[in-house]
C-alpha cells in the first residue's frame, strides 16, 4: 500500500497519533485512553468519515465500513497490542474478533504486469462478504503479533499522560510525536527541575 499519512494532517484534523506505517496502530490509537473518561476519537460519522479519508490511501479499495465494525476490530487490535506489552495474553474474543474480520474478505495473490516487469499484488475478496480495509487491517495485526522482530519494536509512548502505540524504527524513540509528547515531557521536565531550584 502506500505512504502512511502525515503526522501534520492527523494532528489537523484532530487525531492524536504519529502516522505510524500500520493502519492498525493508527486505528488502536483512535481512543485515548490516558484520560479519564476515555476519548474515542471516531466515535461520530464525520469523525470516521475524517479518520478514513486520511488513511485510505493505505487499504483496498472499497466503502467506509459500519462505525461499530471499525470500533469492534479497535477493541480487538488494542486489547491484543496491550496483552504484548502487559507480558500477558489476549482475550479469547479479540483473537477470535481479529480472525473473523480477515477472514470475512479473503484475498488472493495475482501476478499483474507494471511497467516491463511482472508483480504481486493482492486481490481483495468482498464479494464473499466482510470488508477489504477491516480485513487488511486485521491481517496487519496478525502478521505484527506473529513476528517476532518487529514485535520487539513495539512501543507506548514514554508521556504518562499518552496512550499511544508506535513501532519504534530505532531503539531509542521514546516518544509517539517527538514534537509534540517529546517537547512536553522536556518541558514539564524543565519545569519540574527548575521549580525545585
Amino acid at each position: 500500500m502506500s505512504m502512511s499519512p502525515r503526522v501534520e494532517d492527523l494532528l489537523a484534523a484532530g487525531f492524536a497519533m504519529g502516522g505510524e506505517r500500520l493502519v492498525a496502530l493508527d486505528l488502536a490509537d483512535t481512543k485515548l485512553l490516558a484520560v479519564d473518561p476515555p476519548v474515542d476519537l471516531i466515535e461520530t460519522p464525520d469523525q470516521l468519515a475524517t479518520w478514513w479519508e486520511l488513511q485510505e490511501v493505505r487499504l483496498p479499495a472499497g466503502p467506509v465500513p459500519d462505525g461499530t465494525a471499525v470500533r469492534r476490530l479497535r477493541t480487538a487490535i488494542r486489547d491484543v497490542l496491550d496483552s504484548h506489552l502487559a507480558g500477558r495474553m489476549p482475550s479469547a474474543t479479540s483473537v477470535d474478533d481479529l480472525n473473523a474480520a480477515v477472514a470475512a474478505a479473503p484475498q488472493s495473490l495475482r501476478m499483474v504486469a507494471k511497467g516491463n516487469e511482472l508483480q504481486a499484488e493482492a486481490r481483495w475478496h468482498p464479494e464473499y462478504g466482510g470488508n477489504a480495509a477491516l480485513a487488511s487491517i486485521a491481517r496487519e495485526t496478525i502478521e505484527l503479533m506473529t513476528d517476532a522482530a518487529r514485535l520487539e519494536a513495539l512501543r507506548r509512548c514514554a508521556n504518562p499522560n499518552c496512550s499511544m502505540l508506535f513501532l519504534a524504527e530505532h531503539k531509542r524513540r521514546q516518544w509517539c510525536v517527538g514534537s509534540r509528547c517529546g517537547n512536553r515531557t522536556r518541558v514539564a521536565r524543565h519545569y519540574d527541575k527548575t521549580r525545585r531550584s
